[in-house]
């Protein structure tokens, strides 16, 4: 966060009365910093900081036992989905925590009681407290960091913050605290589609005259990809029978945006009779199109959505997240999905979310608390990587995707685009820190939370048809994949992975990677040179940014079958295609790898494995398998 976030309190006092020390413990700690901030000064005693608690949710524990039981298809409550209030009452955080905190604030912190609120969720307590009275609160020391790239500045604790022992099971995480202004970036490459040979080069984005040679038919597929190869690769053809049921939902955040004209640029030449649909534009925290924003994130992901299903047979739902001032967060999108989770109107933290009400001149003046009923499934192709976070604000996200996905909702993540590291061969040394030319593999987020579904990319082989087995996208750029650094692996992948460490073991040491942590992707599809029509003409766009929506598009086909036979959308849906009734359901791939960090990264092979997760989707399998469950 910016440091004009901030104010001061000339009426507070500095001085901070004596008390009882109290035994206390590391809550949060970060061992490194995020790359490019370096501490140039302590901060002023006297700023003032919206110190926001997040309590413990009750039974969160219990919140897998319970996905469990409504999503493993051996369960007899398959399908039996909660309703929001249900989920609501049951996480909601106990009066024990609510009291624990504030009397810890009021008694060891000095913070009068009149300072202290409670949100509107129920979930937060807030509290606006200098930096004085936060060090002393939180055992630690606040600096001012600065980015040696740009000199924007930014306020944070140094390496750990602490609570009393007894009050730590009451709390989540704290903010502004460890984290860091680091914003979701997509995942995805854009290049001018020109002439056929001109496909296959690497080269940067450019604008204005392109000359065209823009395929539709299935003997290019190997150099671009349009919807008829998609429908080939994948055998999905499917007439909607629910439309006026099943729902789909694209998430976008500002400034990435669409030039509503390229839609029909793009139908004109591979879908004709969707010329004129367009997405339900749904904005969330002021989201709206912004004219000469980023297009290619948006462009790609409506265009294939909308091409795969059709908003004439079904509607297609944008979540269009931050105003063109402040931006947004994934916050800032489950903030509009939940009202129980909601952390708008306090709760988010300004050094990662958009913070709303925004009082900046064009800014959205209200907060959007559960003010979107969600989509059953929500395809998402941004991201960060672990190493930009803290463990604490991770998993407490994470736990909202497993809680929404009990109401029947899936989440569809891309899981990154720089194989085992991060992009511009950034991966981590021996103490964490993101580095050029680390060597240690650095994962992708939310890609390692168990209650998203990742999805890999692959590739059609150069010289080969459309109907040969594909490849590990080894052009362009590399899948993300490997294994969480923060949430250990998953109960429902346990004997996929097992059997691809034992039978393909990657041969690399115990510090490189944590063969212990949540595996991913969980599946994969296409990502490589898909022709999107943008600012009028057409391009290529690869990478996890496109498997994302094609995959998201095609479960959406089981939904609607499902939902037509008077059965449940498939929710959470893990635990169901890692399980022996699955078996052979996707198309396995055994080409490819994802390299990163110095090495070749992690192998294609029979069955699961961290490049291309479980295989991409045969949709005649899909939908007979789930058609079965009830």
């Amino acid at each position: 966060m910016l440091l004009t976030g901030f104010f001061t309190l000339g009426a507070v006092s500095l001085a901070l009365a004596a008390h009882t020390p109290v035994r206390r413990v590391a809550h949060e700690s970060r061992r490194s910093l995020p790359a490019g901030w370096t501490p140039v000064r302590r901060a002023e005693p006297d700023l003032v900081l919206p110190l926001s608690v997040g309590l413990a949710q009750s039974n969160i524990e219990n919140l897998e036992s319970y996905l469990l039981d409504v999503s493993h298809p051996d369960s007899p409550n398959y399908g039996q989905h909660w309703t929001p209030a249900q989920v609501a009452n049951a996480f909601r955080p106990s009066k024990a925590s609510v009291d624990a905190v504030r009397s810890w604030l009021v008694k060891d912190g000095q913070i009068g009681a009149d300072r202290i609120t409670v949100s509107q969720s129920g979930a937060w307590i807030l509290a606006n407290v200098t930096v004085a009275e936060a060090e002393e609160l939180l055992g630690t020391e606040y600096y001012v960091y600065q980015h040696g790239q740009d000199g924007r500045e930014h306020l944070a604790c140094h390496q750990a913050y602490h609570v009393p022992e007894h009050v730590s099971k009451h709390v989540d995480v704290i903010t502004p605290t460890l984290h860091f202004d680091t914003k979701v970036t997509r995942h995805g490459i854009t290049e001018p589609l020109s002439s056929a040979k001109d496909i296959g080069k690497v080269s940067k984005p450019v604008t204005g005259g392109v000359i065209h040679t823009i395929f539709d038919d299935l003997e290019h597929c190997d150099e671009v990809i349009t919807l008829a190869c998609l429908r080939v690769l994948y055998d999905f053809v499917y007439v909607p029978l629910a439309t006026n049921k099943n729902t789909i939902g694209v998430v976008e955040y500002t400034p990435e945006s669409h030039n509503e004209t390229d839609f029909d640029v793009f139908f004109a030449n591979f879908s004709k009779s969707q010329i004129g649909e367009r997405p339900k534009l749904v904005g969330i925290d002021g989201g709206v199109l912004i004219p000469g924003g980023d297009p290619a994130e948006s462009s790609l992901d409506l265009q294939y959505v909308l091409g795969l299903i059709g908003t004439k047979r079904q509607e297609v739902q944008l979540y269009q997240v931050g105003d063109p001032v402040e931006g947004a967060s994934f916050n800032n999108l489950l903030d509009g999905l939940d009202k129980s989770y909601c952390t708008s109107g306090g709760g988010d933290d300004p050094t990662q979310d958009g913070i709303y009400p925004d009082p900046s001149p064009g800014g959205y003046d209200k907060d959007d608390c559960g003010t979107v009923k969600p989509a059953y499934i929500i395809s998402t192709s941004y991201g960060y990587q672990e190493a930009d976070l803290t463990p604490a604000y991770m998993q407490r996200q994470c736990n909202e995707y497993g809680k929404l996905s009990l109401t029947g909702v899936t989440f569809v993540y891309s899981s990154g685009d720089a194989g085992v590291g991060g992009r511009q061969d950034v991966c981590l040394d021996e103490n964490g820190n993101q580095v050029t030319g680390g060597k240690i593999f650095s994962p992708t987020f939310p890609g390692g939370c168990p209650f998203v579904t990742s999805v890999g990319a692959t590739q059609v082989v150069p010289g080969h048809k459309v109907t040969e087995p594909e490849s590990a996208v080894f052009q362009r750029f590399p899948s993300g994949g490997g294994f969480s650094n923060v949430f250990p692996r998953a109960s429902f992948q346990q004997k996929a992975v097992a059997n691809y460490l034992e039978k393909y073991p990657p041969g690399y040491a115990s510090n490189i990677y944590n063969a212990s942590g949540r595996a991913f992707p969980d599946v994969s599809a296409n990502g490589l040179n898909y022709s999107v029509a943008i600012n009028g003409e057409f391009r290529l766009v690869s990478g996890t940014s496109a498997s994302a929506p094609t995959f998201a598009s095609i479960l959406s086909a089981v939904n609607d079958a499902r939902l037509a036979a008077g059965k449940s959308p498939v929710g959470w849906i893990n635990p169901t295609i890692y399980s022996d009734a699955f078996n052979g359901v996707f198309n396995d791939i055994t080409n490819g790898s994802n390299p990163n960090c110095g090495t070749q990264g992690f192998l294609a092979q029979p069955g699961w494995d961290p490049v291309t997760g479980l295989g991409t989707p045969n949709f005649p399998k899909m939908l007979t398998k789930w058609l079965e469950l009830p």
